[in-house]
């Protein structure tokens, strides 16, 4: 079949104005998928495809095994990428099913109390197909042995939501490489559903994988890749740019650098608002109406993390911790707004450091912003010894939830440390 049968999808701009500004970026976000009269294979389900990368890795099955050793693949390592054969998008084009509607145990899994789809089962699914895709990418055509590669999730992008996923009907995911760097790659997938007698896409979603040596000590290369179009040609570029976008972000953090104007501008107005005029101090501050301390959003919670929920290299899985991370931050805009909201973006989810299985997992999400009726969540995630008391920080969520209310208090900072979070919640939503 000629790769003249591909397609592209582009991103449509958002419905609201407030997301106009990320129109650009969004852009980027695309998947290139084979026309459906020359499907002719049948689409693996998820369950198949994580047996499938359990054969690929060599994993263990069971944690009582021992230690995980993959030291013997050190020596099958590319040197350099010059080594590797170049790969087209075709080469990692991938499809998967979400059996919900032709499988009773599989529904039940992703069913919530209210027979909604859980969307934290689903951020787990993109999380593997993400990796799956980026493995096929990888994959020596010559080779029926393990792969020498540890392919991890270090960001998610970001997620951008079209349309509930409905729970009769079965999910259908597609998705392929859309950039290659030396070590890192960047994965675009879609998600599809027949509702209402047609086919809709549900939602697109950017993951940033990164390849590791066998022991995941250091990076490994990965073969490049190469268009066959010139909408592949675009989509490179797109990704190149989309990697020295974060780089720039990375940059600008609040940890880094100091507000820019505006923002020093829009906090002294936050605290002017908390003055009472009459009182003519400093120290004594009153909440203005419609709104709530920043402080008071917040809703934590802590993880053992048990063996179950391992990946294939004994670390916890990482789509694990998203649905955690998301659940906890659905229950906060829950409890914010006095009604169940609608999740409308996931962004800027960053994997700093692996979660070792037996971990104390401490999850603290807090409303950080809101603007007509969304709501900003912020969960950030840290490892808890025991024993030393010390906190390290292993991941950063950042959701934007939509409630039907128009009316929602405003978040007000009362110290530094929190307007911190404000400004970073705000850049999140404006992005």
């Amino acid at each position: 079949m000629s790769f003249s049968a591909l397609r592209c999808h582009f991103l449509s701009s958002f419905r609201q104005h407030f997301f106009q500004q990320r129109s650009v970026h969004l852009s980027a976000i695309q998947c290139v998928s084979l026309s459906r009269k020359a499907r002719t294979v049948a689409v693996p389900t998820l369950k198949a495809i994580r047996e499938t990368m359990k054969e690929l890795i060599g994993a263990q099955r069971l944690y009582a095994e021992g230690d995980y050793d993959r030291s013997d693949l050190m020596g099958s390592l590319a040197k350099s990428q010059k080594e590797l054969p170049p790969k087209t998008m075709r080469d990692s084009y991938s499809e998967g099913l979400i059996p919900l509607a032709s499988d009773i145990k599989t529904s039940e899994k992703y069913l919530n109390v209210h027979k909604a789809v859980r969307f934290g089962r689903i951020l787990e699914d993109l999380d593997t197909f993400a990796v799956y895709i980026a493995y096929k990418h990888c994959k020596d055509a010559n080779s029926t042995g393990r792969s020498p590669l540890s392919i991890v999730t270090a960001a998610v992008d970001q997620i951008t939501l079209h349309s509930p996923v409905v729970a009769d009907q079965d999910v259908k995911l597609c998705g392929n490489v859309t950039w290659a760097g030396q070590t890192s790659m960047e994965v675009t997938m879609t998600l599809e559903q027949t509702q209402d007698n047609a086919v809709k896409k549900l939602l697109e979603a950017q993951f940033v994988v990164v390849a590791r040596d066998p022991v995941n000590k250091g990076s490994a290369f990965i073969n490049p890749l190469v268009p066959d179009t010139a909408d592949e040609e675009r989509l490179i570029k797109l990704g190149q740019a989309n990697k020295m976008k974060r780089q720039q972000e990375a940059k600008r953090s609040l940890l880094l650098m100091a507000p820019n104007e505006n923002e020093r501008f829009i906090i002294h107005k936050l605290f002017l608002d908390t003055i009472d005029p009459q009182a003519v101090s400093f120290k004594i501050r009153v909440k203005p109406e419609n709104s709530v301390w920043l402080s008071e959003t917040s809703l934590k919670n802590l993880i053992i993390c048990h063996p179950e929920e391992r990946n294939m290299y004994n670390k916890i899985f990482g789509g694990f911790l998203m649905r955690q991370a998301y659940e906890l931050g659905w229950a906060n805009s829950f409890l914010f707004s006095q009604e169940r909201c609608s999740l409308n973006q996931v962004d800027s989810i960053i994997f700093r450091k692996p979660v070792e299985i037996g971990a104390l997992l401490f999850f603290s999400s807090q409303v950080v912003y809101t603007e007509g009726p969304f709501i900003q969540v912020r969960v950030h995630a840290e490892n808890v010894n025991p024993i030393t008391r010390v906190h390290e920080t292993t991941n950063v969520f950042q959701f934007t939830f939509e409630s039907t209310r128009k009316d929602l208090p405003r978040v007000i900072p009362q110290t530094y440390g929190e307007a911190m979070l404000y400004l970073d919640g705000k850049r999140n939503f404006m992005y």
